[in-house]
C-alpha cells in the first residue's frame, strides 16, 4: 500500500468502500435477507415441528445458519470499514498524521476479512453449504500410492481441523504393506462441500520412494472424490435388485479401532459401478444406513451431472487414476512444487500444503469457475 498521508488514506478508503458496496449489491444480499426471514418464519410455525418433518427442519436450519453467517460477516465488515473512514476523518481534521500507521494496520485486517468473505460468496451452488463425503483411493503406483493416500488423508484432516470442521472416519482400510487402501471421511461444517468440491480429481506425487532401496524417483496417483451429504428427504430412486450388500469385519489403525464382529457394510450399485462402505459404527444397521446415505449422495451427484454436464464442479467422472488425468501435481524431487493443472496456481512450499494449506488452490479454482 503506497500511502503517505491521511488525505491519501481517505481517498483510498472511500474508493475501497465503493468497490465493497458494489460487490455487496452484486451478490444480491437483499434477496438473501428475504430468504432468511422466510426460513425463520417457517421455523416459527408449530406445524413444522412434528416427528414426520424432522429432516425438513434440519435442512431449513442448516440453510438458515449458512445465510446468517454470510450476512453477519458482511454486516461486521461494512461497519468496521465505515468506522475506519470516520476515524481517519477525525485524525485528518486534527492533523494527527502519526496515526496513519495504525489506520493502515486496521485496514489490512479489514481487507483480509473482505477477501475471505469474497471467496465464500463464490459458493452459490445449491449444495455448497452442505457437509461433504470425501473419499481417497490410491491408483497406479502400488505401495507407493497407498502411502500417498495416507499423506493426503492427513493433509485433508488437517485442513478440516484448521477450518473448525468436524471429521468423522466413515470407512478406513489399511494398505497391504503400508499406507491406506481406501478411506472415506464425512467432513461436517457450513460450506464444507462448497470448498472441497475443488479437490475432485486425480492427485499425482513425484518423489524419491522410501520403499525403494535404490532410492529411485517414483510417480504415484490417488483419486479424491467429494460428494455433498444430502438430507434424507431428498428422493433418490434406489432399487434393491440393483444393490449387492456385503458385510465384513471392520479394519482400522489397530487396537480399539478394530471391531471383532462383521458389522462393516459395503454396497455395490450395479448400474453405475459405485461402491461405498462404512465401518465407523459397531452396529451393522447404523453402518448400512450411513452407506446408503453415501450411495444416495453419489447418485444425486450423478443425476445433477446429467442435467448440467458442462459444469465440472461435481465431476464424478470415471477416469483412470493414472497418467494424463491428474488435476494437481505434487513434486518432492528433484525440486519442490505443487501445481494445479486447471488454474496454473503453484507454490514451492510443499510442506505447508501437506499440512493442510489447500485454501490458495481452492480459492483459485472457485474464482476460475465463477468467471466462466
Amino acid at each position: 500500500m503506497n500511502i503517505h498521508t491521511l488525505k491519501e488514506m481517505r481517498n483510498f478508503l472511500l474508493d475501497f468502500q465503493s468497490r465493497a458496496e458494489e460487490r455487496y449489491n452484486g451478490l444480491n444480499f437483499p434477496s438473501l435477507e428475504r430468504e432468511l426471514k422466510d426460513l425463520k418464519r417457517k421455523l416459527e410455525n408449530p406445524d413444522m415441528w412434528g416427528d414426520d418433518r424432522k429432516n425438513e427442519v434440519r435442512e431449513i436450519q442448516t440453510r438458515a445458519a449458512s445465510l446468517e453467517k454470510k450476512l453477519e460477516g458482511w454486516g461486521i465488515l461494512r461497519k468496521a470499514l465505515q468506522d475506519l473512514i470516520e476515524y481517519n476523518e477525525i485524525a485528518l481534521l486534527e492533523g494527527e498524521e502519526k496515526l496513519l500507521p495504525d489506520l493502515i494496520k486496521q485496514f489490512n485486517s479489514i481487507e483480509e476479512q473482505y477477501n475471505k468473505l469474497d471467496l465464500e460468496s463464490l459458493l452459490a451452488g445449491d449444495d455448497d453449504f452442505r457437509n461433504a463425503f470425501l473419499n481417497i483411493h490410491p491408483g497406479a503406483g502400488g505401495t507407493e500410492s497407498h502411502d500417498w493416500a495416507s499423506m493426503l488423508f492427513r493433509a485433508y484432516s488437517r485442513w478440516a481441523e484448521q477450518k473448525g470442521f468436524e471429521v468423522d472416519i466413515v470407512d478406513y482400510q489399511d494398505g497391504e504393506e503400508a499406507g491406506i487402501k481406501n478411506v472415506t471421511l464425512l467432513i461436517k461444517g457450513i460450506n464444507a462441500y462448497g470448498f472441497l468440491k475443488a479437490e475432485n480429481g486425480v492427485h499425482r506425487l513425484v518423489r524419491i520412494s522410501p520403499f525403494d532401496a535404490n532410492k529411485k524417483r517414483h510417480t504415484s496417483f490417488v483419486s479424491v472424490h467429494v460428494s455433498p451429504e444430502i438430507s434424507d428427504d431428498v428422493e433418490i430412486d434406489l432399487n434393491e435388485k440393483d444393490m449387492r450388500i456385503d458385510t465384513y469385519r471392520a479394519s482400522g489403525a489397530g487396537g480399539q479401532h478394530i471391531n471383532k464382529t462383521d458389522s462393516a457394510v459395503r454396497i455395490t450399485h450395479a448400474p453405475t459401478g459405485i461402491v461405498v462402505a462404512c465401518q465407523n459404527e459397531r452396529s451393522q444397521i447404523k453402518n448400512k444406513a450411513t452407506a446408503l446415505k453415501m450411495l444416495k449422495a453419489r447418485l444425486y451427484e450423478l443425476a445433477n451431472e446429467e442435467k448440467q454436464k458442462e459444469i465440472d464442479s461435481k465431476s464424478g467422472e470415471r477416469k483412470d487414476i493414472s497418467w494424463g488425468n491428474q488435476i494437481r501435481s505434487y513434486v518432492f524431487h528433484p525440486y519442490n512444487m505443487v501445481k494445479d493443472l486447471r488454474t496454473g496456481h503453484e507454490t514451492g512450499n510443499v510442506h505447508a500444503v501437506m499440512d493442510g494449506d489447500f485454501d490458495p488452490f481452492i480459492d483459485a479454482w472457485l474464482r476460475q469457475q465463477s468467471a466462466h
